[in-house]
């Protein structure tokens, strides 16, 4: 019956050895109660400690060696990080009976209720996992049988169709500076997307950039990035992966654009509600209430929407993330230092901030880069940034222009100077790549980082001549928009 209980353990935890103790008490152990509990450490410091069928959760020492052993054969297991650190318990050699009882009945008591109820957790753990993979079945069941009997899940609850005025200025350019902003006039339960309507396609290059937020909270729900050869002329519509769920709210929706060429986004009629009207942090004659053009569809909360025309699939999903926009505001950009690499001394001011612009001025040289710096610009959680360039005069010279984001620890200079040498950057810096600018041609420049930066960063603005010539290159950056995510909510309007 004694070797029974002995060995119950064992079975239950898996582990037989739970107690640890100096091979000097291994006489005194081996007479006790406990000896089939207790894994030995070699008092010799050059062995090679290996605990085999145990995990320790005590170690027990009689003796002062004994103890002394312990500490520097448990600090040899601390470095491979295999078992927790364990406290060193010293008993007396002389009650060796009492102290074993006490932890015989520690261990077998105490941890072997843990193990059944964790072993009872475990059980119940697997059944709520094979609930849920079968509610999930059931459901995926359901949303097929709609689809089987033509059960029309989407349907259209709200529209502002497009009206041109013979007024309108098009809020192209506007895009592409700053964003528009709509809240839907619906409630968020069971939308399962919009449609956005485009009068005329863009010739060149650019990206359409659309997200979908909760007002209330600030919490995203998807963003769009939608290349321009990926729209149509007419209505396009934006499908989330899920209709809307959960609590009522109200939808936001962000616009704005990168590209060479303006984006014909259209309006709708003009509207009494200044609430429901498109509005931007840059005034514009043709937001005047007025909203968006756009198409509302809502579904049953939860299910998958069905494909229509010019369907258009998250480029992410935001869920539990509260985006904000923010700018560089003038007292950041005043603060530009020079950090060119080059050997040319110019007699003219090739770094400067422009105050009645809101824009920093990078002249390129012949040879060399030039570089200016901004101190921690780029806040923690910074998820993308953009800015427009332009060669400010009609006889400018092409020049190339980049973003240089660097830990705000490190030498600005220093890092232009890796560019400049070997064309890379350090892993702990985030390069743009170069783009070509022309004369009084903007374009948009745009970084996505793949996360969210978590430190404070210096944004460097970085140029270099293009050609032979670097004549009236005056390089102008200007509309820094900066997005940042968080998992915490943030004040909203």
């Amino acid at each position: 019956m004694q070797e029974v209980r002995q060995s119950a353990l064992g079975p239950r935890l898996g582990l037989k050895k739970l107690l640890l103790a100096s091979d000097r008490d291994r006489a005194i152990l081996q007479g006790s109660n406990i000896a089939h509990l207790v894994d030995y450490l070699e008092s010799d410091d050059s062995s090679f400690d290996m605990l085999k069928d145990s995990f320790p959760i005590a170690a027990v020492a009689f003796s002062e060696k004994g103890e002394a052993d312990l500490k520097k054969g448990l600090a040899r297991l601390s470095a491979l990080r295999t078992v927790p650190e364990l406290a060193v318990l010293r008993l007396d050699p002389v009650n060796v009976a009492e102290s074993s009882a006490l932890l015989r009945a520690l261990v077998e008591d105490g941890v072997g209720r843990l193990a059944r109820y964790t072993s009872s957790i475990t059980s119940e753990l697997a059944m709520l996992r094979r609930e849920r993979e079968e509610l999930f079945e059931n459901y995926r069941l359901l949303e097929d049988a709609f689809h089987a009997r033509n059960w029309e899940p989407v349907a259209e609850v709200f529209a502002h169709d497009p009206f041109a005025d013979p007024k309108d200025e098009g809020v192209g350019q506007l895009l592409s500076s700053a964003f528009i902003e709509q809240l839907l006039p619906v409630s968020s339960l069971g939308v399962a997307g919009f449609s956005l309507h485009l009068h005329a396609l863009p010739k060149g290059s650019g990206e359409l950039i659309v997200t979908l937020s909760y007002l209330e909270s600030g919490e995203g729900i998807a963003e769009w990035n939608v290349p321009y050869v990926g729209l149509v002329n007419g209505w396009n519509f934006f499908s989330l992966p899920r209709a809307c769920g959960g609590a009522a709210r109200t939808l936001r929706l962000r616009v704005s654009a990168s590209g060479s060429d303006a984006l014909a986004l259209s309006l709708g009629h003009h509207i009494a509600s200044e609430r429901y009207s498109a509005r931007s942090e840059h005034p514009h004659p043709d937001l005047d209430l007025r909203p968006l053009a756009f198409r509302v569809f809502t579904g049953l909360p939860g299910v998958k929407p069905a494909s229509t025309a010019n369907m258009i699939a998250p480029t992410s999903l935001l869920e539990g993330q509260f985006t904000v926009d923010y700018r560089l505001g003038l007292d950041k950009l005043s603060q530009i230092a020079d950090v060119s690499v080059t050997q040319i001394v110019p007699d003219f001011q090739t770094i400067r901030f422009l105050d009645h612009e809101h824009a920093i001025v990078c002249h390129p040289l012949a040879s060399g880069i030039s570089a200016g710096t901004i101190n921690r610009a780029i806040e923690p959680g910074t998820v993308s940034l953009s800015a427009s360039a332009i060669i400010d005069h009609p006889k400018g010279a092409p020049a190339a222009v980049s973003f240089l984001l660097s830990p705000a620890s490190s030498n600005a200079r220093a890092e232009v100077a890796e560019l400049a040498r070997k064309g890379t950057v350090k892993p702990s810096t985030l390069f743009s790549g170069w783009r070509e600018v022309g004369a009084q041609q903007s374009i948009s420049i745009t970084m996505q980082m793949d996360e969210a930066i978590r430190v404070p960063m210096d944004l460097i603005i970085l140029s270099r001549a293009a050609g032979d010539s670097v004549d009236f290159c005056w390089l102008k950056v200007s509309s820094f928009r900066l997005v940042k995510q968080s998992t915490e909510a943030l004040n909203v309007r």
